[in-house]
């Protein structure tokens, strides 16, 4: 494999397989609202967030992390302000303490944090504004969760970065391709991936079983288990969803994200765990089942962006069952089975936001996933011009990107008017 190419594949890897608390939306809130009073330099009066229609989205339903179950782009950002450690990124959060959260209600109570929706701009797209008398300090983020693009204290610009623009060690994702992926996931030495590929199995395995034994959200994971059985098809969707069940929940504990979301982190990574172990493969070859599907939908979101009204549950899904393929002993061209076979399926579930239900949606893609496996085992796929399926796997995933990111634009602002009470779905 080329050696640009190879290390180009790596950073992507060490660059998107990284550790978060919580839903990453709330965290991204957080993160902005503890950098701006960092900059400010002292505790603001008052705090103003002007986010996309998707950041709402995403923050509306979910529990914010180490906040004793409050809720709400206010109590995200406010809980930021009091006890967030901006330096910890996505991880912002992990030190707050029952003081913290006790100040943040009172603050929240008394209308501290203002949240605006900001019209027209990137899907994700944040700004956080605190003010202290006649001083200020702004911090925007745009397109990635801690992706810093201004800073301005007191109408004075401090750093600048052109939107668009990533940072010199930023991974180029335009070098994915299924073909090379697979290569890539044969060829890879082991200790330049063995970091990230051992953190996630860790931190999303420890989130998994926590779902499975606590109460938490719907419990969609403990009722599979219950209703459905124990083979390696229900237990490979009971743990991914439940630790969602978790993670939608509040739970604490960390995970490793993938495409700048834990939920698909966890369903790209749990189904292929539970899997391995039942065909009782080596770690050798369950870290390059990982790489298989990690790197599958990274491709998969390169074309959807890291928000839409498209579900990322499936495009993670689709890497999952392309490495249960790849377990199986799948090549290219089952391994294009497999994906073209979920993205027929399953491509229309659409995003409202983050909350419990994401653990059914997740467990509803990784079933088809499976199914999209078992189906490439015999040789069967889904035939170009049918529907949305193209001539080879990468015409398909482009097409479903092209839906995700241009075709849902208009579901996704309808999406977002009936959670913000915008229409009357009565009057329709």
């Amino acid at each position: 494999m080329d050696k640009n190419l190879y290390q180009g594949y790596v950073k992507i890897l060490h660059n998107e397989l990284i550790p978060a608390l919580g839903c990453t939306e709330p965290i991204a809130i957080a993160f902005g609202a503890a950098k701006a009073r960092a900059v400010l330099g002292q505790f603001p009066d008052r705090i103003k967030m002007r986010c996309s229609g998707n950041i709402i989205k995403n923050v509306m339903g979910v529990t914010v992390p180490n906040s004793g179950g409050l809720r709400g782009i206010d109590a995200a950002a406010t809980l930021g302000v009091v006890g967030g450690d901006a330096d910890r990124e996505l991880e912002v959060l992990e030190g707050i303490t029952q003081e913290d959260i006790e100040q943040t209600k009172r603050l929240v109570a008394e209308g501290f944090c203002q949240c605006d929706l900001q019209e027209d701009v990137e899907n994700l797209y944040i700004v956080a504004s605190a003010v202290k008398g006649e001083h200020s300090a702004e911090v925007t983020i745009i397109n990635r969760h801690t992706l810093i693009t201004k800073i301005v204290k007191d109408g004075e610009i401090l750093f600048e970065r052109q939107v668009g623009r990533e940072s010199p060690d930023h991974a180029d994702k335009s070098l994915l391709n299924v073909k090379d992926i697979l290569t890539f996931a044969n060829e890879v030495e082991i200790q330049d991936i063995r970091e990230v590929i051992e953190r996630q199995i860790h931190m999303n395995t420890a989130i998994a079983e926590e779902g499975l034994n606590g109460h938490y959200g719907a419990e969609v994971g403990r009722t599979l288990l219950e209703y459905y059985g124990e083979d390696v098809k229900t237990r490979a969707r009971a743990k991914a969803a439940a630790g969602s069940d978790a993670r939608m929940g509040g739970c604490p504990l960390p995970v490793v994200i993938n495409s700048g979301s834990g939920n698909q982190g966890m369903t790209v990574s749990l189904p292929v765990i539970e899997f391995a172990r039942e065909f009782g493969v080596s770690e050798d070859k369950l870290y390059r089942a990982l790489v298989v599907s990690n790197l599958i939908a990274i491709h998969q979101k390169k074309y959807i962006g890291s928000l839409s009204a498209y579900c990322g549950a499936v495009s993670a899904a689709c890497g999952a069952g392309a490495a249960i393929t790849y377990l199986s002993g799948g090549g290219v061209q089952e391994i294009g089975y497999t994906i073209t076979n979920t993205i027929g399926n399953v491509g229309g579930i659409v995003c409202d936001g983050a909350k419990s239900s994401c653990a059914a949606k997740i467990a509803s893609s990784v079933e088809a996933a499976i199914l999209a496996h078992y189906m490439a085992c015999r040789k069967h796929s889904f035939q170009p011009g049918e529907g949305i399926v193209q001539e080879d796997v990468e015409g398909t995933i482009k097409s479903v990107g092209y839906i995700g990111r241009v075709g849902m634009k208009l579901t996704d602002t309808e999406i977002l008017n009936i959670m913000i009470d915008r229409v009357n779905v009565d009057e329709v």
